[in-house]
């Protein structure tokens, strides 16, 4: 009510006007969202190739401590804590802040040392988002090599 007695006229959306704003919003997402959803493998891939940088990076620290790469048997887990098979006896630290991440597609990288293509080395890879070697797009390996 006003000052003098009068009610105020009520200012609202009619149904008509919810239901155009409703369908451009949907026009807008429906443009929209698959190029959003296709760049999200895109991302996943490039996160797994960054990790594999930051692994052997931390792959590398390890060996100049401890004169050669953590084996096969040893795993990455060897970044983190000290490990239970044939632990080197000057392991003093984690060389990671974190417990080695999974994949971006939640599967473990593989592991070998030595390594297939780098024997004196190591082979480190993601199977991308299928798990399993070989494969195409966002199911191609990424390897450290």
């Amino acid at each position: 009510m006003t000052a003098d007695g009068q009610r105020r006229p009520r200012r609202a959306f009619t149904l008509l006007e919810v239901l155009v704003v409703v369908v451009v919003i949907a026009l807008l997402a429906s443009l929209v969202a698959p190029n959003i959803f296709s760049r999200v493998g895109d991302a996943r891939v490039a996160a797994a190739k960054a990790q594999i940088e930051s692994l052997a990076t931390a792959l590398d620290s390890y060996r100049l401590d401890h004169g050669r790469y953590p084996t096969t048997a040893q795993g990455l887990a060897a970044l983190w804590e000290r490990p239970s098979v044939d632990p080197p006896p000057t392991w003093t630290r984690p060389y990671l802040r974190k417990a080695v991440p999974l994949d971006p597609w939640g599967h473990p990288y593989a592991y070998t040392a030595p390594g297939r293509s780098n024997p004196d080395g190591f082979d480190l890879m993601s199977y991308g988002a299928d798990g399993a070697p070989g494969g195409t797009g966002e199911d191609a390996d990424i390897t450290s090599w």
